[in-house]
């Protein structure tokens, strides 16, 4: 007998209901928007937005809204098509100056009651939405600087632990390191000790002098692992960020290719993927720092840093830290932007054992004593020569806190001082890793919303046609059979585009072609379905039980034929990156939605038309 339990119907209105609910988000464009960030000591509110809508006016840009959101410190400006967003953007950019980031992105209309029940539109790929393209250079020779200052320090804390007295450990221009000891009678002994903690590196002795260089391996090894670093540590950087589909790879020896699809804020992604924001913790040493600031005139083991806070001549107040290093931002293995007691922006850090133990030792000594936080941060410099920007780097490292030690901790404690901007970004850096080496951008470009706008007509039109022309064949080849058929793959391809909204899947220009492949196994389970239910007509079997008949005997074949399209697409994820993953994504759901609606769907509309017909004589197929 032909009979569709009825929680069956429901379970199909429910599914329907729900596809289009989560596929509707869909329908509503993005508006061409200008976005302006503010910067360290800028501000964002209704006054800004008052000067940037008068700017347009003169300007002759029609604007459609200006957003405002002072606590987040940036402000959305609405326009109504690209060439509009470009101006706006080139005119904000010269007007404003310094004191603000203008980036280009593109703003969401979708109802804030869709938003509200988690219905967001499909996540689209660099091909389709648009991006940036980002070409770094790896900076090796700072990482080689950097590796060397470990080195020296090394020596410095072999020696010290060992009562082995010097005069100096110091980097040299030429790449070695030269340790001058108080007593030439130690150098036997300090050699042993630096051979047994710095195994690979070379050394020779010269009176009371010890040189100490890097062999040419080590050096390669060293670039090497700069780039291998920096490359996972911007993957944990966009994960931070939450890019969808990601391109990141090396190019050549020194360079990296970043593409991040949907970011239309370059200012954002720049900040966020090539910062080298970090912190370091140093004791502060007794003596007076503004006549050490004066005269250059430093103990040994210290060094002069300047705080964020300015004294009664307007500026920063220095102080004498020691060069020993109690622990630094690549050490900490979590960091949490929080609150502190006094409800101030903070960073919540738990160290490694290492450096937890560090901590633990030097706040155990030094309960009641001062401790500072330095604040390090690579910040990019623009000069005009000769007419031509020419973009580089300054190393700013400033005090950001200084407090008292009022009891012992180890891993866990908090740091303090940090604005909420400055402290959020700096715990997703902390959390997702330091770079090795500094990367300078080289290159630059943005992929325009427009040529991705090209690529989703092609693609929307491509599978329009695709279902257009399968419904016309049905019709005319299954005639009713066919019309129950064309239904079922337009419910197919809401649930698609519904699924992959919900789980926030990317659609990329392959992505269209796994959404048509789909297309087509679906027309292939329904043709077995209708072929089977055809050759039980032509057996004399009752038109009824010739539907039953046909779905029963055609599921185990249609589940065989699509688990093994399942499993390709698993394989075609699991070892593909980028457009074979989005490929992929779009031919599994596909697939899967297209046994839903081809097994259950087009039963249950076939058993509502003809279960209640008495005297069934001939099926429309």
């Amino acid at each position: 007998m032909l009979e569709f339990a009825r929680w069956k119907y429901a379970v199909i209105v429910l599914v329907a209901l729900l596809g289009i609910l989560y596929a509707l988000p869909n329908m509503y464009p993005q508006d061409p928007s200008v976005q302006v960030t503010a910067a360290r000591g800028s501000q964002v509110g209704p006054a800004l937005a008052d000067r940037v809508r008068s700017q347009l006016d003169e300007a002759g840009i029609a604007l459609k809204s200006i957003d405002v959101d002072p606590e987040g410190g940036s402000m959305m400006v609405r326009l109504h098509d690209l060439d509009s967003q470009t101006q706006a953007s080139d005119l904000l950019r010269e007007t404003l100056g310094e004191g603000y980031a203008v980036a280009l992105n593109l703003a969401s209309t979708v109802p804030d009651w869709l938003s509200r029940l988690g219905a967001n539109p499909m996540v689209l790929g660099l091909d389709l939405q648009g991006g940036v393209h980002f070409v770094m250079q790896v900076d090796q020779q700072a990482a080689l600087e950097r590796r060397l200052d470990s080195y020296a320090e090394g020596i410095r804390a072999t020696l010290r632990d060992a009562r082995v007295r010097y005069t100096s450990v110091e980097r040299r221009a030429d790449g070695s390191i030269q340790t001058v000891l108080a007593d030439e009678a130690d150098v036997s002994r300090a050699m042993r000790l630096m051979a047994t903690d710095q195994p690979l590196l070379t050394r020779s002795v010269s009176g009371n002098r010890i040189t100490t260089r890097v062999p040419d391996s080590e050096l390669n090894q060293i670039a090497i692992d700069a780039i291998d670093q920096n490359i996972t540590t911007l993957r944990n950087r966009v994960d931070e960020v939450g890019v969808s589909e990601p391109v990141i790879q090396r190019q050549g020896d020194d360079r990296v290719v970043v593409q991040l699809p949907g970011v239309q804020d370059t200012a954002e992604a720049k900040r966020m993927i090539g910062a080298t924001a970090t912190l370091a913790y140093h004791a502060v040493l007794e003596g007076d720092a503004f006549e050490a600031a004066r005269t250059g005139v430093v103990p040994p083991d210290g060094r002069i840093y300047y705080s964020r806070e300015t004294g009664l001549d307007g500026n920063p107040i220095p102080y004498i830290l020691s060069r020993r290093v109690i622990a630094t931002g690549e050490e900490m293995v979590n960091a949490q932007s929080t609150y502190d007691q006094n409800g101030l922006p903070a960073v919540s850090v738990t160290l490694n054992a290492a450096a937890g133990k560090r901590m633990f030792d030097f706040t155990s000594m030094n309960v009641g004593k001062p401790m500072a936080v330095v604040y390090i941060e690579r910040v990019p410099v623009v000069r005009m020569v000769n007419g031509e920007e020419v973009r580089s780097f300054r190393d700013s490292e400033e005090i950001i806190s200084i407090a008292n030690i009022q009891g012992v901790f180890s891993r866990e404690f908090q740091t303090t001082g940090l604005e909420k901007q400055e402290a959020d970004d700096l715990s997703r850096m902390l959390r997702s890793g330091s770079l090795a080496a500094p990367m300078d951008f080289i290159e630059e470009r943005i992929v325009g919303p427009s040529l991705g706008a090209e690529n989703v007509s092609r693609g929307v039109t491509a599978v329009g046609y695709a279902f257009l022309f399968t419904l016309f064949f049905f019709m005319l080849y299954y005639r009713m059979f066919g019309l129950i058929t064309s239904v079922a793959l337009l419910l197919n391809l809401v649930l698609v585009v519904a699924v992959m909204s919900i789980f926030g899947a990317t659609m990329t220009l392959p992505g269209f072609a796994g959404l048509a492949l789909s297309i087509g196994l679906s027309v292939d389970a329904n043709v077995l379905i209708n072929e089977r239910i055809r050759e039980e007509l032509r057996a004399g079997m009752p038109p009824k039980a010739a539907i039953a008949t046909g779905y029963d005997k055609a599921s185990s074949s249609i589940l065989d034929a699509n688990l093994t399209g399942i499993l390709a697409g698993v394989a075609l994820y699991a070892f593909g990156t980028g457009p074979l993953r989005g490929f992929a994504i779009t031919l599994v759901v596909g697939i899967a939605a297209s046994m839903f609606t081809a097994l259950v769907v087009t039963r249950g509309i076939a058993t509502l038309i003809y279960a209640r017909r008495k005297k069934l004589k001939t099926l429309a197929i």
